[in-house]
């Protein structure tokens, strides 16, 4: 089914990506372009049935104040300005505050002007993707680097139902997952879903890749070139393999930057492969934000666990466990997080606290443990709140639970005499330790 597609286009709000996220909200698909987008381009883009210039404060580039190609005052849709000095079109001075407000001036522009369609949900769009992965891939055959986070799952269980044993998952376990990973990636995809899963024991190479390494920045170093290589040495036994699926969602499309804003990350479409695997690119997720993944997770079958896992950082447990790594302390972190995790669970925060993990430092302290004298690490306790990853608050955690989370720290984790907990907010600290 084609989408009806409503454009926002870049002139200098900070405010894109929530505008394009509130039309969506109301059943209408919709996109963030540059304000010089051309006819060619708009040409390529089916059903545009309106167009919001959404000015901002960054709108001066080299000191000339942009406004929209004439290419899209001349789509023949109706247009509608927002803090912008427009050519033409209905134009209002500013979002309204209010969110009833707002969603009053969308409804009327989506509906009332533009005649849009309500029709974008996670059924169409799972459809619709079902349909366009076949289109390209045709008889051909599909490689994933299967983490086992939630955009590589989704991507997974998508391509399973357009394209079945035609996927190949290589799931890399580097020994820096958290408790009970691997073993459900491997029981979802290969024992569920009945996919083509290689499972891939790589935990002595990188843990002895890692030995002796202090500076965080060289462990995420080590940690991603190293995946790399394991990943291709798999990919290169493999035949007949054309395509390479990834998990990239909106946000990193964002996040590259644009004409009005600084990068905040660069989007790498290979993941540093060498060109030389020639492979073709199929992400189906690229158009998504990160609560539309999740729904088509859910709609596709994956279990709550992995749709709504945590955020966790691409070097795993590697950046939790402080300074460097040794497989004691690494398990220290590992054991802690799943009592924290199960306890959170518990007490009813799964799903109302953003992020929620354990840390232990490269340092040691006098305690008591069986009634004798210890000199051990301390696990840390962070628990914070955010939308954006941007900033975060602290969240205020019960003392009763703090109680129990403590001791079952201290007599359930070897190693451990102290657990602490981490108050700071974003700024000053950030959300890891790493």
């Amino acid at each position: 089914m084609q989408q009806d597609v409503i454009l926002v286009i870049d002139l200098g709000s900070e405010e894109n990506p929530k505008i394009a996220r509130e039309i969506r909200a109301l059943g209408v698909y919709s996109e963030i372009h540059p304000h010089d987008i051309t006819a060619k381009e708009l040409s390529q883009i089916p059903n545009i049935r309106g167009i919001i210039l959404n000015g901002g404060k960054n709108r001066v580039v080299n000191g000339v104040e942009i406004d929209a190609s004439d290419d899209l005052y001349n789509a023949g849709v109706p247009v509608l300005a927002v803090d912008h000095k427009a050519k033409s079109g209905e134009c209002i001075s500013a979002w309204p505050v209010d969110d009833a407000e707002r969603e009053a001036v969308l409804s009327s522009f989506v509906f009332d002007k533009c005649s849009s369609a309500k029709t974008w949900n996670t059924r169409n769009f799972i459809d619709d993707q079902v349909e366009r992965i076949r289109k390209q891939v045709g008889d051909g055959k599909v490689l994933l680097a299967l983490s086992g986070g939630v955009d590589s799952s989704v991507v997974a269980a998508l391509l399973i139902k357009a394209i079945g044993d035609r996927l190949t998952c290589v799931h890399v376990n580097h020994g820096l997952l958290r408790k009970g990973e691997p073993e459900e990636v491997v029981s979802v995809f290969r024992d569920e879903f009945k996919a083509n899963l290689i499972y891939v024991d790589a935990i002595d190479r990188f843990l002895s890749k890692l030995e002796g390494v202090y500076d965080p920045e060289e462990k995420r170093g080590i940690i991603g070139e190293e995946f790399i290589r394991v990943f291709e040495e798999e990919a290169r036994k493999l035949d007949g393999i054309d395509y390479l699926a990834q998990g990239t969602i909106y946000p990193d499309i964002i996040e590259s930057g644009t004409k009005t804003s600084e990068t905040i990350k660069s989007h790498h479409n290979s993941g540093g492969l060498p060109d030389d695997l020639n492979f073709e690119l199929v992400e189906p997720l690229y158009m998504l934000f990160k609560d539309e993944v999740r729904a088509v997770g859910s709609a596709l079958g994956l279990p709550d666990s992995m749709v709504y896992r945590q955020p966790f950082p691409g070097p795993g447990l590697g950046v939790r466990c402080i300074g460097a790594i040794t497989r004691e302390r690494l398990e220290a972190v590992r054991e802690s997080d799943a009592i924290l995790r199960e306890e959170f669970k518990n007490a009813g925060l799964e799903g109302k606290v953003w992020q929620y993990f354990t840390v232990v430092p490269d340092v040691k302290s006098t305690g008591i443990k069986n009634n004798k004298r210890s000199f051990d690490w301390p696990v840390i306790i962070r628990a914070v709140n955010t939308v954006d990853a941007m900033t975060a608050t602290v969240e205020e955690l019960d003392w009763a639970l703090i109680g129990k989370i403590t001791d079952r720290i201290t007599h359930e984790v070897d190693g451990v005499n102290r657990v602490l907990i981490d108050v700071t907010p974003k700024p000053t600290g950030t959300i890891e330790w790493e």
